[in-house]
């Protein structure tokens, strides 16, 4: 039976349903977009190169350490196995909502012995063997069951975008981790040489001071110093271990040791990828996540829309029945029956209408936040270009002040030891040294760590597909 005969049976079914067809709930406009992409960026760096970007950037570093520990941490990252679990979760759904679009076919078999009362009042059992199988189908003559598959799979397409973002968020943490746990390394070892040279000063100066070349206080100026220094190894070494059990969850693991590879000093930025502000909307994961947020949410509020249009439902159900086991295997009584339906709301009080309106809000909610990302996206992108310009330019400079210390630091030894000078002065021209090597060492790991995040804000060589 079509669903076209059913209707022959409904005539006032059927009229009603094609009063109701063309009254939808309506729904409000989308709000004007008021992203504008960018020609260009402000920042230009110097140096960029013109190849894409790398879909295992962090290889770039050319450090296997780094390299072996980005690639556990996007195997056994717990909060990367979760998104991929919703990810799995999210593509069961989907077959959930295509498989509201297909038959549904069940069989039930219900054997049954019942004791009764005839009209005498004698007592009588009964059998009865049954087998009926049941077959429905929607037509989804308006396309809702269509919008709802779309709008499952839309969630699902955003959910693997999330997935991607979550990696790539994790791959950026851990290079950023291990770098600067490589520059924590390289001020380690920096302290740890210079405590030697303030401890051979403080003995030197307390030699002059027992046979009287020199004051109580250049003696304890020296002490002083090298106490100083002494005290920032704890804390150097209590940084590192913090940011080795740190690096050891991000990977799946227990907090321990990390193993090492190239030296700070090794260690060079990749060059900054060329490309425009419009692609980011491809290769960044959230921003494609937000776009498929919003195509689902427009699916989702159509299918919400035609709640107010007729439904169109076909049942078959067939089956045999007996009462007794031999007739009922052999020569059972065959029985059927078939329904068309429709189902139309009549009047819901402005219910529909008010569902509609509340996805619509919705709808708009995840342009707005669509747009917010885009934003977003295009700052971060443009404060990681122009970190790195600001950064080398940092460098430049802290090279003429660590020249300029290191010199000073030469005349002001010849001076003490030739007698123009005190210990003061050369002790302060120690410092002046020992601070700009500091500034130099963490300038370093910051022109590293930026060019980690900017390869995070630049989507990581991610493209959505």
């Amino acid at each position: 039976m079509t669903w076209r005969a059913a209707f022959k049976r409904r005539p006032a079914a059927v009229a009603a349903a094609l009063m109701l067809a063309g009254c939808a709930a309506t729904v409000a406009p989308p709000p004007a977009s008021t992203v504008q992409i960018p020609a260009a960026w402000r920042t230009a760096v110097e140096g960029q190169s013109s190849a894409p970007v790398a879909q295992q950037w962090w290889q770039s570093f050319g450090d296997p350490a780094l390299t072996a520990l980005v690639d556990k941490a996007l195997q056994s990252n717990g909060d990367l196995r979760v998104a991929r679990a919703r990810v799995a979760q999210y593509r069961a759904l989907t077959g959930v909502a295509e498989a509201n679009q297909k038959p549904n076919v069940s069989v039930d078999s219900a054997p049954t012995r019942t004791r009764q009362l005839a009209w005498n009042g004698v007592p009588y059992v009964t059998n009865v063997y049954q087998a009926e199988f049941q077959a429905s189908y929607e037509i989804d003559a308006w396309g809702r069951l269509a919008a709802l598959t779309d709008a499952a799979t839309a969630t699902y397409q955003a959910e693997q975008a999330n997935s991607d973002a979550v990696a790539l968020s994790i791959a950026a943490t851990v290079a950023s981790g291990y770098l600067n746990l490589r520059g924590l390394d390289a001020q380690l070892a920096l302290t740890e040489a210079t405590l030697k040279l303030r401890e051979e000063s403080a003995k030197l100066a307390k030699r002059q001071f027992d046979v009287g070349y020199s004051s109580r206080l250049e003696w304890l100026q020296a002490q002083a110093e090298y106490q100083t220094t002494a005290e920032q190894v704890p804390q150097l070494k209590r940084q590192i271990f913090e940011q080795e059990n740190a690096l050891s969850i991000l990977t799946g693991g227990n907090p321990g040791p990390v193993a090492r590879g190239a030296e700070l000093a090794d260690l060079q930025p990749p060059p900054v990828p060329e490309g425009l502000p419009s692609e980011l909307l491809r290769r960044r994961p959230d921003i494609a996540r937000a776009e498929y947020n919003l195509i689902a949410i427009n699916a989702n509020l159509q299918a919400t829309r035609d709640q107010l249009l007729p439904s169109f439902k076909l049942t078959a159900v067939g089956g045999v029945q007996n009462l007794k086991w031999h007739d009922f295997l052999n020569a059972p009584t065959a029985l059927w029956h078939l329904t068309g339906a429709v189902a139309a709301p009549v009047f819901d009080g402005g219910r529909v209408q008010s569902q509609t309106d509340s996805v619509a809000a919705q709808r708009d909610q995840t342009i707005y936040a669509y747009e917010s990302a885009v934003r977003a996206a295009f700052s971060e992108t443009e404060n990681g270009l122009g970190a790195i310009v600001r950064l080398r330019e940092q460098a430049i400079q802290n090279d003429a002040r660590r020249a300029t210390a290191a010199e000073t630091l030469r005349i002001a030894h010849n001076r003490y030891r030739n007698g123009y000078a005190s210990y003061l002065e050369e002790l302060d021209a120690q410092r002046t040294l020992y601070s700009a090597d500091v500034g130099r060492l963490q300038l370093k790991t910051r022109i590293l760590v930026a060019s980690v995040d900017l390869y995070r804000v630049l989507g990581g060589g991610w493209t959505r597909p």
